[in-house]
Parts: structure tokens; sequence; C-alpha cells
């Protein structure tokens, strides 16, 4: 019969062992040297990505919305003739993930689109994690059940925290409570201006879930699901899914999309611990 593994249980012994890892370390045998990043985004073509925009069919990348020019994936609606008209869109890898520590370094450009959907908007994008098959979406849903890392740029003056969560479909767990609230800020610093933001996150199948911010954790919550469903106060648990950019209307680029793949260490608690330590040591972050 293969072991199941109580993620709880080791979300809660990964976090011990980061706080206790200068006792530890003499005891612990070294980790496997193989924990390597590997590019989703390939910096010259979209290949292996999968396009849907709404009211479009799946792989319709109307507008040529989703481009790849001097190493960036870019976002653009300059071929947008009729405005923003609500046409978000998300471009998806085509393989999902439940365990994985993902890379992002990001930044907002220039000004968003006339008539787009609000000032709610302003230098808004994500990164949809744990999301659903775009093969499974309506043509005119707006966003893919999923939680997204909400991606925030700073409007000059006001605070607008990075690497927020917001719950398309779905909702989470913090400091023991349901979190239906659609939004919930981190505590990153704000980025004005057009500068490069390095944001990682570490997702352990329907445990664990943190936030990090050029290397800096900002947020973390636990039990990813999906919004419950005849009265019930509790949803199904998200334990692996989609991984997806948004087109928002505000033009962003997109240098770096990595991910190092943990699932192999799903079944080895004592493995994982270790793995996520040793990367969690590096402080990675974007260059201007």
């Amino acid at each position: 019969m293969k072991k199941i593994i109580d993620f709880n249980v080791l979300s809660k012994a990964i976090i011990l062992a980061l706080v206790f890892s200068c006792f530890g370390c003499a005891f612990m045998k070294p980790p496997e040297n193989n924990a390597e990043w590997k590019p989703l985004f390939n910096g010259t073509d979209l290949d292996n990505w999968q396009v849907k925009i709404r009211g479009h069919e799946l792989n319709d990348n109307f507008g040529n919305t989703f481009r790849v020019r001097e190493g960036n994936m870019q976002i653009r609606y300059d071929q947008y003739e009729n405005g923003f008209d609500n046409k978000f869109g998300h471009i998806f890898y085509e393989e999902p993930f439940s365990s994985y520590l993902l890379g992002v370094e990001y930044r907002f450009i220039g000004n968003q689109i006339e008539e787009g959907p609000g000032d709610w908007a302003y230098r808004n994008n994500g990164i949809m994690i744990h999301g659903q098959d775009p093969a499974t979406m309506e043509i005119n849903q707006d966003f893919p059940n999923s939680i997204e890392v909400q991606l925030l740029g700073g409007n000059g003056t006001d605070e607008r925290p990075t690497a927020n969560i917001c719950t398309p479909g779905t909702q989470f767990v913090m400091d023991g409570k349901i979190i239906k609230t659609h939004c919930t800020l981190s505590t990153s610093p704000t980025f004005h201006g057009d500068q490069w933001v390095r944001v990682e996150v570490l997702v352990l199948q329907d445990s664990l879930i943190v936030h990090y911010v050029n290397g800096e954790e900002v947020m973390r919550y636990e039990k990813p699901q999906a919004d419950p469903v005849r009265g019930n106060g509790e949803g199904v648990s998200i334990r692996k899914g989609s991984i997806s950019l948004q087109s928002e209307s505000h033009p962003t680029d997109f240098r770096k999309v990595e991910i190092v793949n943990l699932e192999k260490y799903e079944n080895d608690p004592e493995g994982l611990s270790q793995i996520v330590e040793k990367l969690m040591s590096e402080k990675r972050l974007a260059k201007q």
C-alpha cells in the first residue's frame, strides 16, 4: 500500500526545521544536490504554453496579447482596437504541479490600456497556482478557479504591497481560520516605477503555501480549497493544478518563470525539509 503523508504535520516539520536548522544540521544527512531550477519560460518562444482569453477559444492569442521580445514574455494591448472590453487573459504552462518552489521575475511598464476594468487593475497582474485545466474553462470565464498570487506595482503615492493572495473560486486557511475574503494583503513593501521584482512561491500540495518577495517571506497560509458547496464551511482540498500568468489590462514583462519540482520528496518528509531549508537559505534578488 502506498504510504500516505499527513502534509499538515509535514508543514509543521518544515517550519521547525527552518527555525532550528542551526541545531540540527550536524545530525542531518546532507540533501542530494539535485534540486535544480528548471525554466518554464525559455526566453525565446511560447512553446509549452497555452493561452485562454475571455470570449475566445483556447489558444486564440487575441491581439497577440502574449508575445516574446528581447528575451521577455510580454503582455501587451497595442492591437486591442476597441479597448480592453473585459478580455481577461491567462497563459498556462502545459503541465500541472503539486509541490514546488516557483520563481517569477516581473515588471510593470507604461500605461494601462484605455477603457480598462478600473483603477483596481492599474499595475495589477497575477500568478495563478493550483488552477483548473484551461481546457475546462467556459468561453466567457474571467479567471480560472485557482489561488492567485496577486502582483501589484506602486502608483507613486500609495502603499500597494505585492505577492498578495486573491481567491477566484477558492478559499484557504490562515491562523487556523477559513478566509473567504477575496483578497488578503501581504507584508511586502511597495515597488514604484518600472523596477524588476522577484516573487517566489513555495507550494506543498494542499498543506502549506508561502510567498516570498526578493528573498523575504511576506505571507503564508494553509489548506487551499475550492469554494464550498451546499452550505458547507470547507471545500474540497486542492492538491495539484495549473500554473498561469495573467493579462489584466496593464502591460507587464516577465523575464523569468522557473521552478524547482519537489514532487519526488512528497513521501520523504525529512528529505523535503532539508531541500526546502537549502533552497531558502539563499536570498535571490531581482537584478535591475
